[in-house]
């Protein structure tokens, strides 16, 4: 069985998003054991059926608002430091949540471990592609580390390289470094740094650098760069793909009889588009160098986004990738 440690108090639509995903997967998952941390009384009524189920009773709460370092070691009965404490002792395999994103780093670092030899952990998302054949890639660090050397952003693409291959099943990744050109002498002396470790790396398929503007070509697998750039980019391309669907949206409603008619005719075809830019089927982000499992689910997750989490986090665990990363860095 695959065990299961899930905040059911994060997330902006707590606890009945994260209920309604628990039953999904549930009954598509007979191999999951999930265990939901958050107030027991309020929990137990929701379920008619506890099968592999189990309720722990946890009496506080993590908002966003909370100093992410001082509340772990504060609200010690808050349902994400119960669940990460639960994963820690062997009880669970992996930790879910949708709540506060700092505060589910410091527990994934502080209680549940970095692993040996890893110098900062990763957070890692997948990013939908415009390209049939390559639908995501993998952006890491999306934020976990504002502030980066070197060896940080290589580990990172030694464990996002591990993560394709074990999880997306990609047997040869194409690693990229984001910089501001694509030329090999591109980029500041942290970039320039990296690229010669990437490059010098044979166990790598390390295809160079890309910029910005080709992110979404699906032409690489995996993207590496700092947290800082990586969470602006990610915010970036989230508000730029809203903003161009309102757009489009505004201009079709506000136009002639004739371009509404044509609008009712692609409608599928635009939802379709939408739901493939989705960024929540693909799962959450991977908390990346820490001893288990750890995902974040986005932070307005709705049910689906909660059962893609729980399925992204089973092929986590099934793949093993966490104990094949733990042999990665045994052997440096």
């Amino acid at each position: 069985m695959i065990r299961l440690a899930i905040d059911a108090m994060g997330g902006d639509h707590a606890p009945e998003v994260v209920i309604e995903g628990v039953k999904q997967a549930l009954a598509t998952y007979s191999d999951i054991e999930i265990t939901l941390f958050g107030p027991q009384e309020e929990l137990m009524s929701q379920f008619d059926d506890l099968t592999r189920l189990v309720i722990v009773d946890a009496s506080e709460k993590i908002t966003g608002e909370d100093d992410p370092v001082k509340t772990i070691r504060k609200k010690k009965d808050s349902s994400l430091v119960k669940a990460a404490y639960a994963v820690k002792d062997g009880h669970a395999d992996a930790l879910i949540s949708a709540g506060n994103t700092g505060a589910l780093l410091a527990a994934g670092l502080l209680i549940i471990g970095r692993l040996k030899g890893i110098e900062r952990p990763g957070l890692m998302p997948l990013i939908p592609t415009i390209n049939p054949s390559s639908p995501y890639f993998i952006l890491m660090d999306a934020g976990a580390n504002a502030d980066a050397k070197a060896i940080y952003l290589y580990q990172h693409a030694l464990l996002a390289n591990q993560y394709a291959q074990s999880v997306l099943k990609i047997e040869t990744p194409r690693i990229s470094l984001l910089n501001n050109g694509a030329e090999s002498g591109k980029g500041d002396k942290l970039r320039k740094e990296v690229y010669e470790q990437l490059e010098a790396d044979q166990t790598l398929n390390f295809v160079g650098n890309i910029e910005s503007k080709d992110l979404l070509t699906g032409n690489v697998d995996i993207v590496i760069t700092d947290g800082f750039t990586g969470n602006a980019v990610l915010k970036s391309l989230e508000g730029t793909a809203k903003a161009i669907f309102k757009l489009l949206k505004e201009a079709l409603v506000q136009s002639s009889l004739k371009t509404k008619v044509g609008a009712f005719l692609v409608k599928d075809r635009l939802k379709q588009l939408a739901l493939e830019f989705d960024d929540s089927k693909q799962g959450g982000a991977v908390l990346l160098g820490v001893n288990n499992a750890v995902v974040k689910a986005h932070g307005s997750s709705d049910d689906q986004a909660i059962f893609n989490a729980i399925r992204q986090t089973r092929e986590i665990v099934q793949s093993q990738a966490i104990e094949k990363m733990k042999n990665i860095f045994n052997k440096n």
